[in-house]
């Protein structure tokens, strides 16, 4: 039995998306016959090819000259120059053309469309040159990669416009299925006559399909940017042999679809599974192959006729006996979900196997450099080797996070001795050693445990992952964490205040991350700060306060980089569940059938958090490049805000306090 696992569009292209490596590892290392794709590069390298561009210029001459817009009027009148250099730029951004670097930064190779303004925003230090400044004094290799990321960015843009409306890098057709409460709008998408884009991604789901021969397709959708295109290529391989068994799991099913009743989802998926897909696929597998009933199926839903099965059928008098959990009543549709939920151990995180690329492309992902942030640029620039320290989150207490879920809240370790085999197996088998930990936060204990190892075994890896900031990170152990490695650490502080850090059950204060970031970048690793406004509660004093408290952190020298998110609360966090204990009332959803996540809120404080977002990412970008750092935070904003309650060296004074 062959099982194919796909990377639908879309995700990332500098790097494959880890979850079909996990999951044909493990596959493989059970005898199983797995392979896989990556469809999401494969359709942007379609699109974004010589071929690709006549199509697209066809589709845009056929709007009306006064309709085109003027991304698609640039795009035609410089289409020859776009039909020529589209080759040699994406061999450069793949790694193998590096001298035409030269050629992109002395200007006049690459047409130069609306997203070139954009170099506008940067400070020219009177050189000429408005990115000699950026970050310092960027090489011709990173200017080169910026210039060519913004031509791609022109690109998508016309085919935004000129060809799929839905269509961008990440978050493509991400409204069809973000928090949408029924199906309507995927089901009529799915239904429309299909886009240059939709023909494109169907022709290399039949070649892939056509390879590989699969009698079983796994899609792996971790957000909502890849729903539509994991739809479009199941409703391709049913179309093309009905045989053929596909699956739906991954992130945004395991967070948003939990209470599926939509039955039309069954036309294009056979089985639904939830949470860690190791368990759930043996299971499938096993009655695909007739050694398992389906009333002993995991976390996987299930469609069946009125009647069959399930407690509404009478077959099941007590569902619950044998785990089978019926879902909410379904529309008016033929057939009825439901969740079989057989109860069975997870395959521990320890024997989970080591994940495998083989298959997947790695010398035609892209290196991007869409943004000058040197933290934001690790996420597009450069191919990383995708691993998780350990499963789910050892804190595991935040409000604002879905801690609820199996992704967070079962948390499991694997030794530091088997994490150094797996990444030594990944090294040899890809010939790169750069690591990207994806944990939701790496324990320092297992962290302190895996740098030893990979010191006393003499393994050179690059490395960077998320934690949190709390004391256990002393300036020792974040030096032997540099030496193993280490590059660079994101964590949140979200609201740079004590009294929300505490309501959100952060267990950090802001003293405490000031002295844990400033020891990382002692030890020379950089650090990036996931900044939240517009907690329940949240004040605009306390907004600005903590901006004020982020400009400290900056002009100190503890962090340097960061990001403001504006709140969003969702049904599966312990604000979405227990409102009242933040002072708030959640706004009524409507009836789901489909996804469901977010879910709005009355705080009443009635700060509008809205007018507050544009003064907080002017200000993060400004500290970002040394600018304003001694200055009052309120110049940041558009409208009249209050002073900020500050100490002007609380930061400074914690730094002493902590012996530094």
């Amino acid at each position: 039995m062959r099982v194919l696992s796909v990377i639908p569009p879309m995700t990332q292209l500098n790097t494959p998306y880890p979850s079909t490596a996990y999951l044909t590892g493990f596959l493989r290392a059970r005898g199983i016959d797995a392979a896989q794709e990556d469809l999401a590069l494969a359709l942007v390298l379609a699109l974004l090819s010589p071929a690709g561009l006549r199509d697209m210029r066809e589709r845009a001459e056929a709007i009306p000259a006064r309709k085109r817009g003027e991304t698609v009027a640039f795009f035609l009148d410089n289409f020859a120059r776009y039909a020529a250099t589209i080759a040699p730029v994406i061999g450069f951004l793949q790694g193998r053309d590096p001298t035409l670097a030269h050629r992109i930064v002395a200007g006049g190779f690459l047409p130069e469309g609306p997203r070139f303004a954009a170099l506008d925003n940067y400070i020219d230090d009177g050189s000429g040159d408005p990115l000699g400044w950026a970050f310092g004094a960027l090489g011709a290799q990173d200017r080169a990669r910026h210039l060519a990321t913004l031509y791609l960015d022109d690109l998508a843009d016309v085919l935004r416009d000129a060809v799929d409306g839905r269509f961008e890098f990440v978050r493509y057709a991400e409204s069809l299925a973000a928090a949408q409460p029924t199906f309507e709008p995927l089901a009529k998408a799915l239904a429309a006559p299909p886009t240059l884009v939709d023909d494109r991604l169907r022709a290399l789901t039949l070649a892939a399909l056509d390879k590989h021969r699969p009698r079983v397709l796994l899609l792996s959708v971790p957000f909502p940017g890849s729903v539509y295109a994991a739809f479009r290529i199941a409703q391709t391989a049913k179309a093309h042999d009905p045989a053929i068994v596909t699956v739906l799991g991954g992130g945004f099913v395991n967070t948003e679809l939990r209470e599926l009743a939509e039955p039309r989802v069954f036309d294009f998926f056979d089985y639904v599974t939830l949470d860690a897909g190791e368990r759930p696929l043996i299971a499938l597998l096993e009655h695909l192959d007739g050694r398992r009933s389906r009333e002993r199926l995991v976390r996987t839903f299930v469609r069946e006729a009125a009647g069959e099965g399930g407690a509404a059928g009478g077959a099941d008098a007590n569902p619950a006996d044998k785990g089978v959990m019926p879902a909410a009543a379904p529309q008016a549709v033929a057939g009825r979900v439901r969740l079989v939920s057989f109860p069975e151990p997870d395959i521990p995180f320890a024997d989970i196997g080591t994940p495998t690329w083989d298959g997947l492309p790695l010398g035609r992902y892209l290196s991007l450099l869409d943004m000058l942030n040197p933290m934001h640029r690790l996420w597009s620039d450069g191919r990383w080797n995708k691993l998780t320290v350990a499963h789910g989150c050892y804190w595991k207490k935040c409000s604002f996070c879905d801690v609820g879920l199996d992704y967070i809240g079962r948390y499991e370790t694997a030794s530091a001795a088997l994490l150094v085999d797996r990444i030594e197996a990944i090294v040899a088998e890809t010939g790169q050693t750069g690591f990207h930990f994806v944990d939701e936060a790496a324990p320092p204990k297992a962290l302190r445990a895996l740098a030893e190892e990979l010191i006393r075994r003499g393994v050179v890896i690059t490395w960077w992952g998320n934690i949190r900031f709390e004391k256990s990170f002393t300036p020792e152990l974040c030096t032997l964490l540099a030496d193993s490695g280490c590059i660079a650490v994101t964590g949140g502080l979200e609201v740079a205040s004590d009294r929300l850090l505490k309501l959100m059950n952060k267990g950090v204060s802001v003293e405490q991350v000031a002295r844990v970031t400033k020891a990382f970048t002692e030890a020379g690793v950089l650090v990036h700060a996931y900044l939240m406004y517009g907690f329940p509660t949240q004040t605009t004093q306390e907004t600005v306060d903590a901006l004020d408290y982020v400009r400290q952190l900056f002009a100190n020298g503890c962090i340097q980089s960061g990001f403001f998110h504006r709140f969003v609360c969702t049904v599966h966090s312990p604000v979405g569940l227990n409102p009242e204990q933040f002072g708030v009332k959640l706004k009524p959803l409507p009836a789901i059938s489909f996804a469901k996540n977010d879910v709005g809120f009355v705080d009443p404080t009635g700060t509008d958090h809205d007018r507050l977002g544009a003064g907080l990412r002017k200000a993060i970008y400004n500290f970002m490049h040394g600018i304003g750092l001694e200055e009052d935070v309120r110049q940041w904003f558009d409208q009249p805000v209050p002073k900020a309650r500050v100490g002007r060296n609380v930061i400074a004074r914690a730094l002493g306090e902590g012996g530094r």
